[in-house]
């Protein structure tokens, strides 16, 4: 009997024939439905705003994906109204009650998965197979609360119990939700990155809003609806949209939100960070701010695996993630013929329309990004060598999209500062290194310390993991140098200017930072 295909960004590259006909009749099914319009939900209603704005696709600005809510500041009160409301019978059920609930969301987003992964690749240019992984990964991210909170009985322990003669004394520590939990999440990962830091805040008992990026309304939509048509009561989880100056800014600035999970950049976050702190008191706040990930090539290096690995991490989802292999130290006897390695693997990539079976890298996420990337290559151009890519592409089908060749450079002096700025594009730089400790000091000279890679013998490989100043990392990894965390499997957060906790998402200390402890002394 042949093995169940078990989809996972490591599984990924060679997927059973159904995933790519399931795909396509999804597709079928989100092109027939283009342009329509989708409220916000409050209180499991859908609620339309006065104002709208349009959806495009970013591989052809031309389609309209659908017509959605631009949310104002008396929208953003309602939901929070809704989410307060709810609070008191969402937090008062059973752990094992709410438990069953989040479960019957993730089957639901099973259930939707080509659906939901088919919006999603049109919506962020991000090609079928990443895609559908985006959405596997979020109803594997929801059980994973359910089985932490399973595992740990509902974290409540029972502690010592006090030495007082002619009484008994007992103390419970029970873990407790907060109340209201905002949810902000990136263009990059709409589905995981939403359901992943929603599970949690649900299954813990807080109840919520969800607020996506303007660039992905779409996906979190779809997402949003699955929580809905699991039953859970009304105003346990609320969606609204709209941009983030305004509608967010209300959001951040409101004292009736207890606890915020952001993912995005690190101005950003940093920003919502000082905001968040303005309330009365301290409340907690779950931040992943990107990175600037470096992979570390030995002299000792396995070239094939080294080679695949750090094309598949910088250039998935064209570079737009905040564990993309960005940077590239190789020791100096492997330089040249890794790079030759890893530009032959690079022209090999199929620019495209992210939901054509053949095509690895689709378009940018928006104009904005188009631009800068522009910017980088002209920059990058000037202070080192462009080997591959370094252009927009422009002619017939990319003429309507944000598309963005691959782009491997060389020779930029390590005192650049795109050696340590994050893009978030389909740019890597590959600098040559003495030795090692040269290799780890360059790596570990950034503000961030999210993922990192490394290739090379085993005993190097045990120097790697106790130098390196990075919270997800990898060891002679064909299947991505730098990406492909997985709930349960590589919990996923980062270091320094990376994040906020030191909890990584999807792990074993994740849940409890959607809760306060309290603890129970009762004297008989």
């Amino acid at each position: 009997m042949a093995e169940k295909f078990i989809m996972t960004y490591a599984t990924m590259f060679n997927p059973p024939e159904e995933l790519h006909t399931r795909f396509e009749e999804a597709l079928a099914g989100i092109k027939a439905k283009l342009g329509q319009e989708y409220g916000m939900i409050i209180n499991n209603k859908d609620c339309f705003a006065a104002e709208k704005f349009e959806d495009r696709s970013p591989a052809n600005t031309d389609v309209v994906l659908g017509v959605f809510q631009k949310g104002s500041e008396k929208d953003a009160q309602e939901a929070l109204a809704a989410a307060r409301k709810a609070f008191p019978v969402w937090s008062g059920m059973k752990w094992q009650d709410r438990v069953a609930l989040i479960r019957k969301v993730a089957d639901i987003i099973d259930e939707r998965t080509f659906t939901i992964s088919a919006a999603l690749a049109m919506e962020v240019g991000k090609n079928r197979m990443e895609a559908i992984g985006d959405v596997a990964e979020t109803a594997d991210l929801v059980r994973y609360s359910c089985y932490q909170m399973e595992k740990n009985d509902g974290f409540i322990v029972e502690m010592g119990r006090d030495p007082l003669v002619g009484y008994s004394s007992t103390n419970v520590s029970v873990l407790r939700p907060y109340g209201v939990w905002l949810v902000i999440s990136p263009f990059n990962f709409p589905a995981a990155l939403t359901g992943g830091p929603s599970g949690a805040a649900l299954a813990t008992g807080n109840t919520l809003i969800m607020k996506p990026a303007t660039d992905t309304p779409m996906t979190v939509r779809l997402l949003a609806e699955c929580f809905r048509d699991a039953g859970l009561p009304e105003g346990v989880v609320n969606y609204v949209t709209g941009p983030g100056r305004t509608l967010g800014q209300t959001l951040i600035d409101s004292p009736e939100v207890d606890g915020v999970t952001f993912t995005g950049s690190m101005d950003v976050g940093m920003k919502i960070f000082r905001d968040f702190g303005n309330g009365k008191y301290v409340r907690p706040t779950v931040l992943e701010l990107g990175g600037k990930n470096p992979a570390i090539v030995s002299r000792n290096a396995d070239l094939e695996r080294a080679g695949i690995g750090i094309v598949r991490s910088a250039f998935g989802l064209q570079g737009q993630k905040c564990s993309a292999c960005s940077r590239v130290f190789v020791e100096e006897p492997l330089f040249d013929e890794l790079v030759e390695r890893v530009v032959a693997l690079t022209e090999k990539l199929v620019v495209g329309d992210p939901t054509d079976r053949s095509v690895f890298l689709g378009p940018v996420v928006n104009k904005s990004s188009y631009e800068d990337y522009k910017k980088f290559v002209e920059e990058l151009s000037k202070a080192g060598k462009i080997l591959t890519g370094g252009k927009v592409l422009t002619d017939g089908d990319y003429a309507k999209g944000y598309f963005c060749a691959p782009t491997l450079v060389v020779d930029l002096p390590y005192s650049h500062n795109l050696w340590k700025q994050e893009m978030f594009l389909p740019i890597t730089t590959i600098g040559k290194v003495k030795n090692l400790d040269e290799a780890m000091q360059l790596a570990n000279d950034v503000d961030y310390g999210l993922t990192a890679g490394f290739y090379g013998s085993k005993e190097e490989t045990t120097w790697f993991f106790k130098n390196i100043h990075a919270g997800v990392t990898y060891a002679n990894r064909p299947q991505g140098a730098t990406t492909g965390a997985w709930p349960g499997f590589q919990p996923f957060g980062g270091w320094k200017g990376s994040g906020s906790t030191g909890k990584n998402a999807g792990g074993h200390y994740y849940l409890p930072l959607y809760m306060h402890e309290q603890i129970q002394t009762l004297v008989e």
